[in-house]
C-alpha cells in the first residue's frame, strides 16, 4: 500500500505546484476546481467563509480572523499558503492542522479521476481538500486565504459573509499585471456582487479603484484604514498595525451579520494567534538576546519597504542578514530597501525555483561589500551565528523558502 509520504510525493512530483515550477503551474480560471469540486459534492457551498486577498497582509489578517472567532466559541476553518514546514499546515481548524489521514484518502481517492483531460494542479487539489475538509467537520466559518491574485484564482468560486483586500504592491507581476492598477484589478476580482468588502489599501489612488469596483457591484465597501485601533496583538512587527484595522474591519461586518463577536474575544484573539492558529515567520522572534535571532517572510518590494522601518527601529553593533530568494523577484527594486550597514549571509533557498546568489553575484556587488556567499540556508545561518557578538542582530528572510529551512 502507498504510504502518506509517497502520496504527497506524487502530489509534489506529477501535480504542475506553483511553489516549485512557477508560472508553468499557475491555470487561471476555474473549469479544474469547479469540476473537482462537482465531484466532491460540491463542498464550497456548505459552510460559511470569509475570503481575504491582497499583496502583502493577507495571511496575517486571515490567522488574526481566525483567532479572533476560534475566541469567540465558533469552530473556524483556515486555509492559507504556502506552507512553512508540513503540508497540512494549510488546512486547520481552530489552530489544529488536516489530519494525515484525512490528506492521504482524498488524494488517494481522487487519483482514480486523473486522465489526459483532466489534470488538476497542485493548488487547484489543495483547495477542493481544503472545501471538502471543512464542510466535512461542519466548521461554523471558514477563513479563505487567496493563493494568487483573486480573479481567476480557485478559491474564487465561494460566496462568502464578507471579503477583504489588504495592501497592493508590486509582485508576480508576470501573471497579474506590470502596474499596481493592473495588479489591483486583479485583486479586486474578488468582490461579488452585493457581498461586503472591507478594503485595507492605503495609497489613496489604488485604495479609490477598489471602492469604484466594490459601488460598481453594489458591494458594501468598508475603508479599514480609518478604523481607530486600540488593539494590540503578539504579531509584533509594525506592518502588522494596518492588518489589524483591516482584520477588525472584517469582524465589524461580521457582528453586523450577527455573529456574537465581543471586544474581549477580539483582545484575546489578537493576543494569541501564535497560540490559537500555530501562524509563524512574521517578524518572529527565535532568540531573544545574545543574539536576537529574527525571521521574517517578505518576499517583494513593499515587504522589505516594511523590513527597512522595522530595522531603523532596532540598536546593535552588526546587523548580520541571512537572505536569499526565488526566481523571478526584481532584485534592483528590493537590494536598495536593504541595509547599507548590514552585513549579507547570501544562500540559495533547496527549492526547484531557489535563486542560487552566483547567479546573481555581480548585482551584490553592485550594492554590498560586505557579504559572503553560501550553497545553502543552514550553512549561511550557522556561519552568521558562529560570526556574531551577543549585541548583535541576525536576521533571517527574502521567502517563505529560507525561513521555513530555519525552523
Amino acid at each position: 500500500m502507498i504510504s502518506y509520504e509517497e502520496i504527497l510525493e506524487w502530489l509534489y512530483s506529477q501535480v504542475s505546484n506553483y511553489q516549485n515550477i512557477g508560472k508553468s503551474a499557475y491555470k487561471p480560471g476555474f473549469e479544474n476546481i469547479l469540476k473537482l469540486c462537482n465531484i466532491l459534492g460540491n463542498p464550497q457551498n456548505k459552510f460559511k467563509s470569509i475570503h481575504v486577498a491582497g499583496t502583502n497582509g493577507k495571511g496575517s489578517v486571515s490567522n488574526m480572523t481566525a483567532s479572533i472567532l476560534k475566541e469567540s466559541g465558533y469552530k473556524v476553518g483556515l486555509f492559507t499558503s504556502p506552507h512553512l514546514k508540513n503540508f497540512a499546515e494549510r488546512i486547520r481548524i481552530n489552530g489544529k492542522e488536516c489530519p494525515q489521514e484525512f490528506i492521504y484518502q482524498f488524494l488517494v481517492e481522487i487519483q482514480s479521476y486523473f486522465s489526459k483531460d483532466f489534470n488538476p494542479s497542485f493548488f487547484e487539489l489543495t483547495t477542493a481538500m481544503s472545501f471538502s475538509y471543512f464542510a466535512k467537520e461542519k466548521v461554523d466559518i471558514a477563513v479563505i486565504e487567496v493563493g494568487l491574485g483573486g480573479r481567476l484564482d480557485s478559491t474564487n468560486i465561494i460566496i462568502p459573509e464578507v471579503c477583504a483586500i489588504t495592501s497592493i504592491s508590486m509582485d508576480h507581476t508576470d501573471l497579474l499585471g506590470d502596474t499596481l492598477e493592473k495588479i489591483a484589478k486583479e485583486k479586486a476580482g474578488i468582490i461579488k456582487e452585493g457581498i461586503p468588502v472591507v478594503i485595507g489599501e492605503n495609497k489613496e489612488n489604488i485604495k479609490s479603484l477598489l471602492i469604484n469596483i466594490a459601488e460598481e457591484k453594489k458591494a458594501k465597501h468598508l475603508d479599514a484604514t480609518l478604523i481607530q485601533n486600540n488593539y494590540v496583538s503578539d504579531l509584533k512587527g509594525i506592518y502588522q498595525f494596518q492588518n489589524i484595522k483591516t482584520t477588525l474591519g472584517i469582524i465589524k461586518i461580521l457582528q453586523e451579520k450577527g455573529y456574537n463577536i465581543n471586544n474581549h474575544a477580539i483582545e484575546n484573539g489578537l493576543l494569541h494567534v501564535n497560540k490559537n492558529m500555530n501562524f509563524r515567520g512574521r517578524w518572529e522572534i527565535l532568540q531573544q538576546k545574545d543574539p536576537l535571532i529574527v525571521c521574517d517572510t517578505a518576499h517583494n518590494e513593499d515587504g522589505f519597504k516594511q523590513l527597512s522601518r522595522q530595522f531603523k527601529t532596532l540598536s546593535y553593533k552588526h546587523l548580520r542578514i541571512v537572505i536569499g530568494f526565488v526566481k523571478g523577484k526584481d532584485l534592483d527594486k528590493i537590494f536598495p530597501l536593504l541595509p547599507a550597514n548590514g552585513i549579507y549571509y547570501f544562500v540559495k533557498p533547496s527549492i526547484k525555483r531557489g535563486l542560487s546568489p552566483n547567479q546573481y553575484k555581480m548585482k551584490i556587488e553592485q550594492y554590498f561589500s560586505n557579504y559572503k556567499i553560501y550553497d545553502s540556508v543552514l550553512e549561511g545561518f550557522t556561519n552568521a551565528k558562529n560570526d556574531s557578538d551577543k549585541k548583535d542582530i541576525i536576521f533571517i528572510g527574502g521567502s517563505n523558502f529560507v525561513v521555513s529551512e530555519i525552523f
